[in-house]
């Protein structure tokens, strides 16, 4: 699977004038490549857009598209294989951007009896990767010209002034129905067929939107642990995700970090500190975030050195877009001859968007959702050579394909949820996005 030479970067560096946000979406908005992503990861965007490399998994298999296209059969381990096509890529220094879908979950054993022909996981080692931090814009290349284009694009003066965003209306579409869901579910789960279930609804934005202009103002009015912007293989995206899945850092440490238990977040500080107050004294909310963080250390333990897996950080509330969480950090160290994909397999789908037990839940889910979940609350990640990897979970977002805008949120059930609540907690999350949204002019 080896390259006979490998692909090189040109590089070169300047000075911001501009906050990273607004040059990132200055360079998606720049026409340089038709499929891109720009990523935000604890202050730092990154630009990365076409395709030195390209891997995109489905049921047929693996395959390889760099110097030569290289296809993988299924063979019941696909990020076992996902893994050992990259580290085939021969580029220098590289670093994947990319999408998994929720579905993943589904056949990351093996299993195929629940998937059909949809891509499961898309990742790219980018033909141009822009790094924006502390000021300095960092370029690389493997095409001079579309350097030079770049340079060009973060060079121009005056800043973005998108148009008024619209709102959506979140209230009307399938209230009824996602009562209903969540009625059986609390029913199963006092059945204790499973303790806890995220079910989601759709709701469709039937006006034409500007994505890029979405994200800046949607992150300038969010709060979010990682965001995202992407266009790639026909998905587009953008979100502002309140957690990660996992992140793993060049020396094997491995976090992640459910969030669960929500309350709303409103212009009035001391509503927010009532609601705040609320969220941490309520028995539900507390016992859905309490079962999460179990799972997630419980994920960890099967791929982290015995004594290493700690809560370093336990029900704190973090505020994000129009919701403030509970949130937890579960971290350790990864054990000998493990590695990041290792760590993703286990802990993905994040179990605050899935449920407990994981199995049940996606049985649950099959049977209440009416259309499959793609990259709703999947993954979306970057991956480095030296090991490194940094996956958000894929929440508070708008979704186009196929000539199709929708926005989706959920909530966590368990055996004392109400329907209206539940109901009530979608139409808060969805407000992260939902009234952001600029039209395309």
């Amino acid at each position: 699977m080896e390259s006979t030479a490998d692909k090189h970067y040109f590089e070169t560096k300047i000075a911001l004038t501009e906050e990273p946000l607004t040059a990132a979406t200055r360079l998606a908005a720049a026409g340089l490549h038709a499929d891109y992503m720009v990523y935000e990861n604890a202050g730092r965007w990154s630009y990365a857009g076409g395709a030195l490399a390209e891997i995109t998994l489905d049921r047929n298999g693996a395959r390889l598209r760099h110097t030569e296209e290289v296809l993988l059969p299924w063979d019941g381990r696909p990020l076992q294989q996902v893994e050992r096509l990259l580290e085939s890529v021969r580029v220098a220094g590289w670093r994947a951007y990319g999408w998994a879908a929720f579905e993943l979950s589904y056949a990351k054993e093996g299993d195929l009896s629940h998937i059909e022909d949809e891509r499961l996981l898309h990742l790219v080692v980018p033909q141009t990767e822009i790094l924006l931090d502390d000021g300095v814009a960092h370029l690389r290349s493997a095409d001079p010209q579309t350097l030079a284009a770049a340079l060009e694009a973060l060079s121009r003066e005056g800043v973005p002034h998108p148009d008024r965003p619209v709102a959506v209306d979140v209230q009307q579409v399938g209230a009824e129905e996602y009562r209903k869901a969540v009625a059986s579910a609390v029913r199963d789960i006092q059945d204790q067929k499973l303790q806890k279930v995220i079910f989601s609804r759709v709701v469709p934005v039937e006006d034409e939107i500007d994505l890029v202009d979405t994200y800046l103002v949607g992150r300038r009015g969010n709060s979010p642990a990682r965001s995202f912007l992407l266009n790639m293989g026909g998905v587009e995206a953008a979100g502002f995700s309140p957690e990660i899945v996992v992140q793993v850092d060049d020396q094997g440490r491995v976090t992640s970090q459910p969030l669960a238990g929500t309350r709303a977040l409103t212009q009035d500080p001391a509503e927010n500190l009532r609601l705040r107050t609320e969220l941490l004294a309520d028995p539900k909310e507390v016992y859905e975030h309490a079962i999460s963080v179990k799972i997630g250390w419980d994920e960890l333990i099967e791929v982290c050195e015995p004594g290493t897996v700690d809560v370093v950080e336990f029900m704190t509330v973090k505020e994000r877009g129009s919701v403030q969480h509970l949130a937890s950090r579960v971290s350790g160290q990864l054990a000998s001859g493990r590695h990041a994909w290792d760590a993703f397999g286990a802990v993905f789908p994040a179990v605050t968007a899935s449920g407990v037990p994981k199995d049940a839940a996606y049985a649950s889910i099959r049977s209440h959702e009416s259309e499959l979940r793609g990259l709703y609350s999947g993954a979306v990640l970057t991956v480095e050579q030296g090991g490194a990897m940094d996956a958000a979970l894929v929440l508070r977002a708008v979704y186009r394909q196929n000539g199709r805008t929708w926005l989706r949120a959920g909530a966590g059930i368990v055996g004392q949820s109400l329907p209206d609540r539940e109901f009530e907690e979608t139409c808060e999350k969805l407000g992260s996005v939902a009234r952001f949204l600029v039209p395309a002019v």
